[in-house]
């Protein structure tokens, strides 16, 4: 199983409130291998009131949060029975299980926040083997040679035809194995 993103709904107004007690139950019931992070989606507005500029960050998508997680019978479980959390987006319900964002989804909201679906501090390491998970190299194995992520893209080498051939891919089109 792997780690995607999920939508949380919860009682709007209280997505701050939810992604504190999710990261405390994570702590206290020792789910770090299976729930990854917590994101109230956000950004900033600039406002000029009285002639004067005011930044003010707000919220998104107010009455949801981002979770990434591995999805288990015991992490869905735990996230569902927190105080304030509503249910998963995309669940038919009924005890069915959500379905995931898409990477292209995630990065589109993360990439607005300045941040990145990959932890660029472990996932993307020169030499790290990745999947292609976008584009005419899709579903191919690849290892990562240099990273640019300022730009927001890595460059991969791939074996094509018994040959091992470098591709530029953004980084939404890569997956970490």
């Amino acid at each position: 199983m792997k780690k995607e993103w999920y939508i949380v709904s919860t009682i709007s107004g209280h997505e701050y409130k939810v992604k504190e007690k999710l990261e405390m139950r994570i702590n206290s019931m020792e789910l770090q291998d299976n729930i990854f992070r917590v994101i109230v989606p956000e950004h900033v507005e600039v406002e000029f009131k009285e002639g004067k500029k005011k930044e003010k960050v707000k919220k998104m998508f107010p009455g949801y949060v981002l979770v990434e997680m591995v999805m288990s019978d015991e992490a869905w479980y735990i996230i569902r029975n927190t105080q304030g959390v509503t249910g998963f987006i995309g669940s038919s319900g009924k005890g069915a299980k959500p379905i995931p964002l898409l990477p292209s989804e995630v990065d589109r909201i993360l990439s607005s926040m300045g941040m990145s679906r990959l932890d660029l501090s472990n996932e993307l390491v020169v030499g790290k083997k990745v999947k292609i998970n976008d584009g005419p190299f899709k579903d191919m194995i690849a290892k990562i040679v240099e990273v640019d992520t300022e730009n927001s893209r890595v460059v991969v080498t791939i074996d094509l035809f018994g040959q091992d051939t470098s591709v530029d891919v953004k980084l939404s089109q890569i997956e970490s194995l």
